[in-house]
């Protein structure tokens, strides 16, 4: 298909994991891409491989988030809000308030102001809204105080918008993954202490990957206009609950 002709999707933080990953499939899916991150390199990267585009984007960024507005035009079919972040694991007592700032500007605040800057141009091209939400946005669990807090107020912002947009011809979806095993997340969450990021891991046979959450991402894109998928849970086999994991040790 010519460039005109593909729909048009923008991806927050693709420069790895999760948003890298859904690139490349929606791509295969036949949409021009949108690749938005804060690491240029990574993104001038993967849009030359996707034949797609680079937009530089901090989404905490009002002046970043107009840009990419600015660059994407007047019709966006699909905007994936997966920038998002998980930054230490210390109990509510010990809190490190301005990382959970920092996570509250990214998964929420970063949510809204991608999507409210982007909402003329979904309208316009009855288009689809899916945010990646967390298993931790629906259940709560020891050092995860910051992040829990954060993806509970982005699935309250799905639910809200999903309301708000009843009269619009755009879906709103959140995917809510358990345990994924993708590039990053884990050593950021830990600071760069790969043992720590290592042991979130430990014994669990098969994790979830980044492909595995990209695939749900694109048979979400490509549901006929009239089906909305409100919220798909997914966990690896081995996470029963966000508690109960099955863990295979050595003897």
């Amino acid at each position: 298909m010519s460039g005109a002709a593909r729909p048009v999707a923008v991806v927050t933080g693709a420069s790895s994991g999760i948003g890298a990953a859904s690139a490349r499939y929606l791509a295969r899916e036949g949409f021009e891409v949108i690749c938005a991150a804060r690491r240029l390199d990574r993104i001038e990267a993967l849009a030359k491989e996707i034949d797609g585009r680079a937009v530089q984007c901090d989404v905490t960024s009002a002046e970043d988030v107009a840009a990419l507005a600015a660059a994407v035009g007047d019709r966006v079919d699909l905007l994936l809000n997966n920038a998002g972040g998980a930054f230490g694991f210390e109990p509510v007592a010990e809190a490190d308030l301005a990382a959970w700032r920092q996570m509250f500007e990214v998964n929420v605040i970063g949510v809204a102001a991608v999507t409210k800057s982007l909402l003329p141009a979904l309208i316009a091209a009855e288009g689809q809204i899916v945010v990646m939400g967390s298993t931790a946005g629906q259940v709560a669990y020891e050092g995860g105080g910051g992040y829990v807090a954060a993806k509970h107020a982005a699935k309250a912002v799905v639910d809200t918008l999903r309301l708000e947009l009843w009269d619009q011809p755009v879906r709103v979806c959140e995917i809510a993954p358990g345990m994924v095993k993708s590039e990053g997340f884990a050593l950021t969450r830990f600071e760069g202490d790969q043992a720590k990021a290592d042991a979130v891991y430990a014994g669990v046979a098969e994790p979830l990957l980044a492909d595995d959450i990209a695939d749900i991402v694109a048979w979400i894109a490509t549901r006929p206009k009239h089906v909305n998928i409100d919220r798909l849970t997914v966990r690896p086999r081995a996470q029963a609950a966000q508690h109960k994991v099955h863990r295979v040790t050595q003897p």
